[in-house]
């Protein structure tokens, strides 16, 4: 696992772990990665310092790291399990289904689903704002 502090074109700066170089390069020539603030899909890797185990110390630091990111990876399965079990899953009609709700004021239907990044695109343009979370595979 490789983390990478990552720059968005609009200059928000975030971080992300990838399996290895070779991932990060393949998702972003592909356009898969997206600022977490602002959904942008122009991303560069921006300065960082490497982590390099050698001493007790940074065992140490390894080990808060790790439990960190265990942490967070424990609340981002909650947050799916809660999603999963209060929301509607529309799939690859997201788009169609939220733009429903969007404009029936009087639905205010909970959905989950998948949208191209065109769609997004889209559906911003229409001042709808969405909410992407990062959808941890529980057994991973």
């Amino acid at each position: 696992m490789i983390k990478y502090n990552l720059k968005c074109n609009n200059k928000h700066e975030f971080e992300s772990w990838f399996s290895n170089s070779e991932e990060y390069d393949k998702l972003n020539k592909k356009n898969l990665l997206e600022c977490i603030y602002c959904s942008s899909k122009k991303i560069s890797k921006s300065i960082m310092a490497p982590m390099v185990k050698g001493s007790k110390e940074n065992d140490k630091k390894n080990e808060i790291v790790d439990k960190n990111f265990q942490n967070e990876k424990k609340k981002l399965i909650q947050l799916r399990s809660y999603i999963e079990k209060n929301f509607d899953y529309v799939g690859k009609d997201f788009s169609k289904k939220v733009r429903e709700i969007y404009y029936d004021k009087k639905n205010n239907k909970a959905i989950y689903g998948t949208t191209s990044p065109k769609e997004r695109e889209e559906l911003a343009e229409e001042g709808i704002e969405l909410l992407s979370i990062p959808w941890i595979n529980k057994d991973n």
